[in-house]
């Protein structure tokens, strides 16, 4: 399965219009800027997708940006795990740039504003600041501190810089209006005093920027052309362009001088912000304080555990890339926040594997069967195909003898209407080798079924006149002496409800783990899976799609985790 087909939407309607009318000199350049503090999740990919996307459409460049400007929460693992991430969906960035790397130009248009009239040093503190904001009803209050002069201004914001103030006692705004009925207007705070040391600076700067005023003007000086973002900053946008304004980066090549001197110098440009909708699963929960906590109290097995909803988790649980772009293609781009089923997805990757993963025979939850008629001795290696549907995957040979494993739950002895498969006295077919009859069913001291006695008709093996004769159920089988044992993790969604915020209960999000999410089994698989890689995908027929787990798996220790299951289970179930 090719990824699906661009679907036009209304961030290509924009992007063409722009390119046809020349603005932004036909260029297109966008960026993915997440801030290294958690994983990137499902949700994250549909901007990684868009972003990326846009941008090789229109032969632009796309680069990856770590909004770092929040020393404390954010950390080096972080930022390697996404850097993985946004490989493994398939995209390379046209240049790995840090909020951090403009830390001087930041300062730079922050003297500039102040200078101009434009920003202030405010002593009020957080409680304050939000006191005098007002209401969306209300106007706010002009702060005690918002006339100072600009030779104060600068002197106390070089104060800050130095680092003779203690956090938090002060700020720096920009003075815009208290009046407006934006509240993002009503004078935002650009600095604020944080001595935390930095990640990439060290102890160099005891202030760091606000996302709204760093996110804009690391756009401009990396010469974006369009800014995607989410739908929540729509907002924002006046302040965003309001910045760029007053700023004007483009035509002031001294705010830009760090970056010459760095080597990191773009033509500044003048970015247009385009909002978007969040990408929404049911059956999810994509905050990432949420997502911190299920990893930090142990309510799952790491980030990358195969039930959370991070692109290191769905990697591992055994979904493409190739699903993932797709899945968020065929949901689109639109400016109306919406939920999308968590089935949806499933099917993308189950269309993908279909096409991809080679077949294999497993038994997960075993039962002996005894072919009587054929000699202890038996042993004989069956050709199957590796896909029904391309002959290119080739054959394999699998070893046929006496016993063999059956699924447990192919086999009823007392059978319900509509029961296909082995039952006393009944026959069935044994994938690749012929029908067999039940002939006896074999219990232990308490009465348990541990194994069942058949015969092979010979005469409907491969080749033989009755090779055709029909009977209504086919089962699928390994050999007991030369199938190898392995461990089978089956995933299911981590949650039970479609909405696990909805606390409208008084239930929160953790009353609705899923008990069943997480099962472990020992499996009997064919011995050709021994070779399997990490990573390695797979359709164990008739029971889903598996990939041997990338960290544990082994030759020695097979491990293959459960994908996919042949068919969406949850509609099935009506929930």
């Amino acid at each position: 399965m090719n990824d699906a087909p661009p679907v036009n939407n209304f961030i290509r309607q924009i992007v063409a219009a722009d390119n046809a009318s020349g603005r932004h000199g036909g260029r297109v350049a966008t960026r993915f800027p997440p801030e290294p503090n958690g994983y990137l999740h499902l949700g994250h990919a549909k901007s990684i997708c868009l972003n990326f996307g846009i941008a090789a459409e229109n032969t632009g460049t796309c680069n990856l940006r770590f909004d770092d400007t929040n020393p404390g929460k954010e950390d080096p693992e972080f930022v390697e795990a996404i850097k993985a991430d946004v490989r493994w969906l398939g995209f390379d960035w046209a240049s790995l740039r840090h909020a951090s790397d403009y830390f001087e130009v930041f300062h730079l248009g922050a003297v500039k504003l102040i200078r101009l009239g434009l920003a202030y040093v405010d002593d009020l503190s957080a409680d304050e600041v939000r006191a005098y904001r007002g209401t969306l009803t209300q106007a706010g209050r002009d702060s005690p501190f918002r006339d100072r002069s600009v030779a104060e201004n600068l002197g106390l914001f070089a104060a800050m810089r130095a680092g003779e103030f203690a956090d938090g006692s002060r700020t720096l705004r920009a003075r815009i209006d208290m009046g407006s009925g934006n509240i993002n207007l009503r004078d935002p705070a650009i600095y604020r005093i944080r001595k935390v040391p930095h990640q990439n600076t060290g102890d160099a700067w005891p202030i760091y920027p606000m996302y709204d005023y760093a996110h804009c003007v690391s756009d401009a000086v990396e010469g974006i052309t369009h800014s995607l973002c989410t739908l929540e900053f729509e907002d924002h946008r006046p302040l965003y362009d309001w910045f760029l304004e007053k700023l004007d980066l483009p035509n002031d090549p001294s705010l830009t001088q760090p970056l010459r001197d760095a080597g990191l110098w773009s033509q500044p440009s003048k970015p247009q912000q385009i909002e978007f909708a969040r990408g929404n699963l049911d059956y999810t929960v994509m905050s990432k304080r949420k997502l911190l906590e299920l990893v930090t109290d142990k309510l799952v097995d790491g980030w990358d555990d195969p039930r959370m909803p991070t692109l290191s988790g769905v990697r591992r649980r055994g979904f493409t890339p190739r699903a993932i772009r797709t899945f968020w293609e065929r949901a689109g781009v639109s400016k109306q926040n919406s939920v999308i089923e968590y089935g949806v997805l499933e099917n993308c990757v189950r269309e993908d594997l279909d096409a991809r993963a080679p077949r294999r025979m497993a038994v997960l939850d075993p039962l002996k069967l005894v072919i009587t008629n054929v000699p202890e001795d038996h042993a004989e290696m069956l050709t199957f195909s590796n896909h029904p549907k391309d002959e290119s995957f080739g054959t394999r040979a699998v070893p046929f003898s006496r016993e063999l494993w059956i699924e447990r739950e192919d086999f009823m002895e007392a059978p319900v209407k509509g029961f296909h498969r082995l039952v006393p006295g009944g026959e069935v077919r044994l994938r690749g080798v012929g029908i067999v009859k039940c002939d006896e069913v074999v219990k232990d001291a308490g009465g348990a079924i541990s194994g069942l006695r058949c015969t092979l008709d010979p005469q409907t093996r491969q080749g033989m006149e009755g090779a055709n004769r029909k009977v209504k159920g086919t089962i699928h089988w390994v050999g007991a002496h030369h199938a190898i044992e392995a461990e089978v993790r089956l995933y299911d969604r981590l949650f039970d409800v479609a909405d696990p915020d909805d606390d409208s209960d008084g239930k929160t999000y953790r009353d609705h783990l899923n008990p069943d999410s997480r099962r472990v089994v020992r499996g009997f698989l064919e011995p050709s899976l021994r070779d399997a890689a990490p990573e390695q995908h797979f359709q164990f027929e008739r029971l889903g799609y598996f990939v041997a787990d990338r960290h544990d798996h082994s030759h020695a220790r097979p491990v293959f985790n459960r994908a996919v299951t042949l068919r969406d289970a949850w509609s099935q179930k009506g929930r």
